[in-house]
C-alpha cells in the first residue's frame, strides 16, 4: 500500500514539474520575440511602477459584455493601437489575473494582439468587444488600465471581469463610477425584448434579443371591454407616472391573465408588448422563469420595463401538493416584492389553472392588483374568429355563423385549423373551396375520433366545463377572490 502511494506522489511531482517547465518555456519563448511586456508597456504609461499599483475587480453578467465595451470604448476615445493592447502568453493568461500579468515570477507577458469577439446588440444587430484586452484611458488627466476579459466557463469563470488599476484610490472609485453610468446609459438592453436561456455550460443565463411582436388591438377577439382594461393597467399607468408619483400612488403592478388554454392570453402579452415600443421586456416562461431574479434586476435597471411570466402556475401551484419547498416560489415572490413602489414595472402573468396558484400569490396587495379573466369565446367571438381566419376564402356568412354555433366551446386554434382542413378537402376533391368542404370540416372535427385534437386545439370539452355561451367557470375559493379584488 505504502508503494503504491510513494508511486502516485512521484507521479504528480513528475507532471507538475512538466508544467513548470511549459510554463517557463513559454514565458522564455515570448521574452525572446522582442515585443514589450504588458508590465514595461504600463509603467511607461503610468510614469509608475505598475506591480505596486492596487487593483480593483468588478465582475459583470456576461450579457453586459456589450455594455462594458462601448462604455470603455467612449470612455478612451475609442478602439486602437493607442486605446487597447491585447496580452501575450498563451493559455497561461486566461489563469492569471492582472496583477500576475503585471509581476509574474516566472516570466513576462508580452504586448500581443487583442482577442476580440461578436456580440449581439440587438434581434438582428451585432457589435465586436474586446474579449481579453487591457484599455488605456484618462479620468480627471490621470492614467487608468482596465483589463477587459469575456467570460470562460471552460476556464471556470462563469462572469466577465474588469480588472481596474489606477495611482490612486479615489480614481479607481472615479473611473468606475463613470464606467457603470455609462454602462446603463448606452445600454444595448434597454428598450428591447429579451429572453434569457442557459448557456452551454449551464452556469448563467444568456440574454436573447428577440424581435418586438407587431399586434394590433383589433387582431384580439376578446369580450368588449377586455383589451381596454387591461391597456389602461398596465400602459395607462405607465403614460400618467408623474400624476401618479405626484399623488403618492406607487407605479410598480401585477397583471395576471387567467383563463383556458388558447382563448387568447399570450396574444394580448404580445399586444402588450407591440405596444409599448422602448418599453424593456423579458420574457420568462418554461425552465426560464428561473432567471427571474436576473429578470428583475435588468427591468429595474432599464425601467420603463415589463417582465412577463407564462404560465406562472408551473411554479406558484398550492405548495400542498408537493413534498418539499419550491425555492423557485420564493424567487418569484421576492422578486414581485422586491421593487421599490415608484418603479415603473410591470409583471405580466399568465395561467391557465387560477384554481391552481397559492394564496401566497394571490392574497397579497402589491403583488397581483388586476387579473383577468380571458375565458373561451362566446357566439358573436367564435364568428367573428372563423370570418378572420377564413380570410378571402369563399364561405358564406351562412356557413360561417353556422359552424362558429356549432363549434361551441372551442377557441381561434380551433377556427384556425378548421379553415386548413376545408381547403385540404377540396385540394384532395380537385374542387374549388366551397361551404360544403367547410362544413364536411366540421363534421370531422366535431367528431368523437377527434375528441384528443380538439382538446389539443383548447376546446371541445364536456358541457360542465362550457357555458351555452362558450364561457369558462374557474373555481376560485373565497380567499383568492378576495386577494384579486384588491
Amino acid at each position: 500500500m505504502a508503494n503504491e502511494r510513494d508511486d502516485d506522489e512521484a507521479k504528480f511531482l513528475r507532471t507538475f514539474a512538466t508544467f513548470i517547465e511549459r510554463v517557463v518555456r513559454e514565458h522564455e519563448q515570448n521574452a525572446d520575440t522582442g515585443e514589450p511586456s504588458v508590465q514595461d508597456h504600463l509603467t511607461a504609461y503610468f510614469g509608475a511602477d505598475v506591480t505596486r499599483l492596487s487593483v480593483v475587480t468588478e465582475a459583470i453578467a456576461p450579457h453586459r459584455l456589450a455594455d462594458a465595451d462601448i462604455a470603455l470604448a467612449e470612455l478612451a476615445g475609442g478602439v486602437g493601437p493607442d486605446s487597447v493592447i491585447g496580452v501575450g502568453g498563451g493559455q497561461q493568461r486566461h489563469h492569471s489575473d492582472l496583477q500576475e500579468i503585471l509581476s509574474n515570477a516566472y516570466g513576462r507577458f508580452t504586448v500581443g494582439p487583442v482577442d476580440f469577439a461578436e456580440r449581439a446588440t440587438g434581434p438582428a444587430s451585432t457589435r465586436q468587444v474586446v474579449a481579453f484586452g487591457i484599455w488605456k484611458l484618462r479620468v480627471d488627466g490621470k492614467p487608468v488600465a482596465v483589463l477587459q476579459r469575456d467570460a470562460a466557463p471552460q476556464f471556470g469563470r462563469s462572469t466577465v471581469s474588469l480588472e481596474l488599476i489606477a495611482l490612486d484610490a479615489e480614481t479607481s472609485k472615479r473611473a468606475l463610477e463613470l464606467l457603470r453610468g455609462l454602462m446603463i446609459e448606452r445600454s444595448v438592453l434597454r428598450g428591447q425584448v429579451l429572453s434569457f436561456e442557459s448557456t452551454e455550460y449551464g452556469m448563467e443565463a444568456g440574454a436573447t434579443f428577440v424581435a418586438r411582436p407587431v399586434v394590433q388591438a383589433d387582431e384580439i377577439v376578446l369580450a368588449p371591454g377586455v383589451i381596454d382594461q387591461v391597456r389602461q393597467h398596465v400602459i395607462g399607468i405607465g403614460r400618467h407616472r408623474d400624476a401618479l408619483l405626484a399623488a403618492g400612488q406607487h407605479l410598480k403592478r401585477g397583471v395576471l391573465l387567467y383563463g383556458p388554454p388558447g382563448t387568447g392570453k399570450t396574444m394580448t402579452v404580445r399586444h402588450l408588448i407591440s405596444a409599448t415600443e422602448g418599453t424593456t421586456a423579458i420574457l420568462l416562461t418554461g425552465s426560464s422563469i428561473g432567471y427571474i431574479t436576473m429578470a428583475a434586476e435588468v427591468a429595474r435597471t432599464f425601467q420603463p420595463a415589463i417582465v412577463v411570466l407564462e404560465d406562472i402556475d408551473l411554479v406558484a401551484s398550492d405548495r400542498d401538493f408537493s413534498a418539499g419547498p419550491q425555492p423557485l416560489l420564493f424567487q418569484v415572490l421576492d422578486a414581485l416584492d422586491g421593487l421599490a413602489g415608484d418603479a415603473d414595472v410591470t409583471f405580466l402573468m399568465t395561467t391557465n389553472r387560477v384554481e391552481m396558484l397559492e394564496s401566497a400569490l394571490s392574497e397579497r396587495p402589491g403583488r397581483v392588483d388586476l387579473a383577468v379573466e380571458i375565458p373561451l369565446p362566446d357566439l358573436a367571438a367564435r364568428t367573428q374568429l372563423f370570418r378572420r381566419y377564413a380570410g378571402a376564402l369563399p364561405f358564406s356568412d351562412e356557413a360561417i355563423a353556422s359552424a362558429a354555433k356549432r363549434a361551441d366551446g372551442t377557441t381561434g386554434s380551433f377556427a384556425k385549423e378548421l379553415m386548413r382542413r376545408a381547403v385540404l378537402s377540396a385540394a384532395v376533391a380537385g374542387e374549388p373551396v366551397a361551404d360544403t368542404h367547410l362544413m364536411a370540416a366540421v363534421d370531422a372535427l366535431l367528431s368523437d375520433r377527434e375528441a384528443l385534437t380538439r382538446s389539443l386545439l383548447g376546446g371541445g370539452g364536456s358541457d360542465d366545463d362550457a357555458d351555452a355561451e362558450g364561457g369558462f367557470d374557474v373555481v376560485m375559493t373565497k380567499s383568492q377572490f378576495e386577494g384579486f379584488a384588491h
